[in-house]
């Protein structure tokens, strides 16, 4: 069994500090001389490959766990059979695959949510191809840093031939001139990189980074792939196996409510294990889940994918007349640190957009809403907007208004300005008078309809574009739109 050399980290009266190597350890077995579990947290983070003289490095086979780490780090997969989710991506044949079995590492860009697997991913990667494992967080390190990782990179692979896989999490902290330093080192082959992150590559990543890499959209981890995790880390001797047990009430409930977060999952699971060990059980039951889990943080960028993603349903809960989706996503929203203002917005514009002359109560109320947020304010507000979303999501439906006005702006910039007939003119300008401007204007308040016979749309033009529906007031309003069309025709 190889050996390695581990830098550890420990708990001291100076808070947590970095220990150089000391007795040495064996993949797949603890320390003989581990602390408790508190102490040992960084255990095996920076693994020197000793066959030269280079910074140290992660061994491609330090998937193994040391069995001091938490709960999530051992748990992880050892090999591509073991990953859970991501099934469309992990298909024999598929490009990410072939990466996870060794016959074709390559850059790439793992984009999904927290917990999702994109350093599991990345360890295999480098697991499977023998390569050496250099780690990063974009959070902690410059440039410098990682010119440095780069600096090694090439020397090993100048000196052994070995190829390094360049690990940078977080890449979105990374500046465009950051970014940008990486790019040599990625054409060159001297690194492989894979950058992980939370946010759209498509506006966080280069263009050049992301057009030298392949990019992966990671999903967060359905229920059943939770549920599996947490079985898994029950059964397995690097896990919890024989010392404790869980109820499947309680397994349900974690893997409902992490969130689609594997690392969320597992940590809930140990802590819930650690409080019934504590209560002399082995058995972690459903108030032990429950206290595990307490609240789990909302994770919801007010700049990013998510404020457009939850902004987008929002809209297509109410055009779907579904409410409580509606209340959903709006709570999600609010709760995540949204601007409840721009959610006000919205529902102003979708009163006039999808609800429209079907229920022209639609947009006062909207407005009503809004201003009471400016009136009341936060919390109270969510009241006011709670009645909004829910009295929109089932206002009857019509966007002909909102059809109308973009077709008659599209007519106007096709085929230009036409001047309304002269009787429309006003007569008031200088000299309008002389020249004709009003005159022969039939004011519709004379006529016992209130209609008129006079064309009103410029001499010489035929258009179409507001045409009512059969919902709602717009009914009526559509039987007054063909009684109004008759008078003119004749």
């Amino acid at each position: 069994m190889r050996q390695i050399a581990a830098w550890e980290m420990v708990l001291d009266s100076k808070g947590w500090v970095e220990r150089a190597p000391g007795p040495t350890c064996f993949l797949g077995r603890s320390d003989a001389t581990a602390g408790p579990f508190l102490q040992r947290v960084g255990l095996n983070r920076h693994v020197s490959d000793q066959l030269f003289g280079t910074p140290p490095a992660h061994e491609a086979g330090s998937t193994q766990p040391t069995g001091a780490e938490p709960l999530a780090a051992r748990m992880r997969p050892l090999s591509v059979d073991d990953l859970v989710g991501q099934r469309h991506l992990i298909q024999p044949g598929q490009a990410l695959h072939e990466a996870l079995t060794g016959a074709a590492p390559h850059s790439m860009i793992l984009y999904g949510p927290p917990g999702s697997g994109k350093t599991t991913i990345a360890r295999l990667v480098a697991h499977a191809a023998d390569a050496a494992f250099e780690e990063h967080s974009a959070v902690a390190v410059g440039r410098p840093d990682a010119m440095k990782a780069i600096a090694a990179a090439r020397e090993r692979l100048k000196t052994s031939g070995r190829r390094t896989i360049y690990f940078l999490d977080e890449i979105h902290r990374f500046n465009k001139a950051q970014q940008d330093a990486l790019l040599p080192a990625v054409e060159d082959g001297s690194i492989i990189l894979i950058g992980a992150t939370t946010e759209n590559p498509y506006f966080e990543v280069n263009s050049a980074l992301l057009s030298r890499s392949r990019l992966y959209v990671l999903e967060a981890l359905n229920t059943e792939d939770i549920r599996a995790l947490l079985e898994r880390s029950l059964a397995e001797t690097r896990g919890l196996a024989d010392e404790f047990t869980a109820t499947d009430e309680a397994l349900d409930l974690i893997a409902m409510r992490s969130g689609g977060d594997a690392r969320t999952a597992l940590t809930a699971l140990e802590t819930a294990a650690l409080a019934a060990r504590a209560q002399s059980t082995a058995v972690i039951d459903l108030p032990r889940a429950e206290d595990a889990l307490q609240q789990r943080a909302v994770l919801y960028d007010k700049g990013g994918d998510k404020h457009y993603n939850y902004a987008s349903a929002f809209i297509k809960a109410l055009r779907g007349s579904d409410p409580d989706a509606a209340l959903y996503y709006m709570a999600a929203m609010l709760e995540g640190g949204e601007d409840p203002k721009f959610i006000a917005r919205r529902m102003v514009i979708f009163a006039s957009e999808d609800v429209g002359n079907a229920d022209p109560q639609a947009l006062p109320l909207a407005m009503a809403a809004a201003q009471a947020l400016d009136y009341v304010g936060m919390p109270e507000a969510r009241i006011n907007l709670s009645q909004a979303a829910t009295y929109l999501a089932l206002a009857p439906r019509s966007n002909a208004a909102y059809k109308a006005g973009d077709a008659a702006i599209a007519h106007v910039r096709k085929y230009g300005l036409n001047p309304p007939p002269r009787y429309l003119q006003d007569s008031n300008v200088p000299g309008a008078e002389e020249l004709g401007a009003g005159e022969g204007y039939d004011y519709p308040h004379d006529n016992p309809d209130q209609l008129s016979d006079q064309r009103l749309l410029p001499d010489g033009m035929q258009a179409k574009f507001y045409t009512p529906s059969d919902r709602g007031h717009e009914r009526a309003m559509a039987e007054r739109l063909r009684a109004a069309e008759e008078r003119r025709i004749k």
